[in-house]
């Protein structure tokens, strides 16, 4: 007499299951940012530091940084024109005020229209998230700067960013 239950059983367990997977993929656990998959992007950025999840910032901030590479952050990461032209088109084309992305629009509460912030951990929603690590846990050898979320969050390179 059980039997006409367990596929019933069954298929709420499986239902379920979806929804359970469904929900943290589409969430990416809360701080999802898509991760670069553009090849020169990768190496030209990636090659001194985590390569930035172009929905992180929004294409003023993008063309801004891009517009001055002589002077990134202190260094000169000048490349030439076509290749400038190609990480630009690239990392405006996938910005956070760009193709409605959720996580960047997130991110960029607070940040006025008007304004073209260039670092990221400046950014008062990053500033909110991270209030509770103290000066000395930034100092530590293995941080070093702000800037180095694969510190702390293991899955960056991949998009993911919870503690």
């Amino acid at each position: 007499m059980n039997i006409p239950y367990r596929p019933l059983a069954l298929g709420l367990l499986v239902i379920g299951f979806s929804a359970l997977v469904l929900g943290r993929a589409q969430a990416g656990g809360g701080h999802f940012y898509a991760p670069v998959t553009d090849a020169v992007v990768k190496e030209e950025c990636g090659s001194c530091h985590l390569a930035f999840a172009p929905s992180m910032l929004p294409a003023r901030s993008w063309k801004r940084m891009m517009a001055d590479l002589k002077n990134h952050f202190g260094d000169d990461v000048s490349v030439d024109p076509v290749t400038a032209k190609k990480i630009t088109d690239y990392l405006t084309a996938h910005a956070a005020d760009q193709n409605g992305t959720r996580y960047g629009n997130k991110l960029l509460r607070d940040v006025a229209p008007s304004q073209a912030p260039l670092r990221i951990t400046e950014l008062p929603r990053w500033v909110k998230e991270h209030r509770e690590v103290t000066p000395a846990e930034w100092k530590q050898s293995a941080v070093r700067s702000k800037a180095n979320c694969s510190a702390c969050h293991t899955g960056a390179e991949s998009g993911y960013y919870e503690d």
